[in-house]
């Protein structure tokens, strides 16, 4: 009884250790990839949103998240899309160093089709003042 509670305690210790090591392996892979920048900067979670096949007039909002990796607050003037399908909100409060923060983007679904927009986000991001995001997918008809 002692071996097999002592065996079931090392399986238990291993598993653990080896999902506390890639843990920690990914935590530096994506620290590597949002090195700090002097300045503000502007590192999105992904910059291009796929909405895949969707229903005709069904909800087009989507949100491209963000964190500013710089080490000043990171003010964004402006966010446009490409036509007027596309309608961007933005903070209009300076996000602070390391803080997370929501560029909201609605797409008039009611357009049939396969479509390919972008938003430009304007910034005083250290070295990218200006920054293309990209919405896509395909609106079925009714």
């Amino acid at each position: 009884m002692k071996k097999i509670l002592l065996l079931a305690a090392l399986v238990v210790f291993g598993i653990t250790s080896s999902k506390a090591q890639e843990t920690s392996k990914k935590i530096k892979a994506t620290a590597a990839k949002t090195a700090k920048v002097n300045g503000a900067g502007m590192v999105f979670e992904s910059e291009t949103i796929d909405y895949g096949t969707i229903a005709h007039n069904a909800d087009g909002r989507r949100e491209f998240v963000f964190r500013n990796n710089g080490n000043k607050p990171l003010i964004i003037t402006n966010a446009v899309g490409s036509c007027g399908c596309t309608v961007p909100t933005f903070p209009k409060e300076p996000i602070a160093p390391g803080a997370k923060a929501v560029i909201n983007v609605k797409y008039a679904t009611d357009r049939v089709g396969q479509f390919s927009k972008t938003v430009t986000v304007t910034s005083n991001a250290e070295g990218q003042t200006t920054k293309v995001l990209t919405i896509k997918g395909n609106v079925l008809p009714n």
